[in-house]
């Protein structure tokens, strides 16, 4: 089993700044793409910010020039830096890691989601 744990969410006033980040660990063979989705009220869950094992990102056009995604391979984690905030970024923001573990079939590929953390901005 995988864990994700997710934190820095948090109410912040429009121009605002907030880093989210989003640990794994647990039986992990290795980690491939992980990225950010978020989900505002009456809305499908979107695509936030994705990154790869070999570091190419990408990111929705709503989020282009403002927000960051990196990750730190030693430590299973990946960031989101978001800069001047909006009240249209409100959404419960969930990491997404795909990853490969060892089951007693061999290597296979997982996907697992995080906890989500509330993002609000208001002022």
């Amino acid at each position: 089993q995988v864990q994700l744990v997710e934190s820095g969410g948090g109410l912040v006033q429009p121009g605002g700044s907030l880093r989210l980040s989003c640990a794994a660990s647990g039986s992990i063979f290795s980690i491939n793409r992980m990225g950010w989705y978020r989900q505002a009220p009456g809305k499908q869950r979107e695509l936030v910010a994705a990154i790869t094992s070999g570091g190419s990102t990408n990111y929705a056009d709503s989020v282009k020039g403002r927000f960051t995604i990196s990750r730190d391979n030693a430590k299973n984690t990946v960031y989101l830096q978001m800069n001047s905030l909006k009240v249209e970024d409100t959404a419960v923001y969930y990491c997404n890691v795909d990853h490969t573990r060892a089951t007693m079939r061999g290597l296979q590929n997982f996907a697992s989601w995080g906890q989500g953390t509330q993002v609000t901005v208001s002022s």
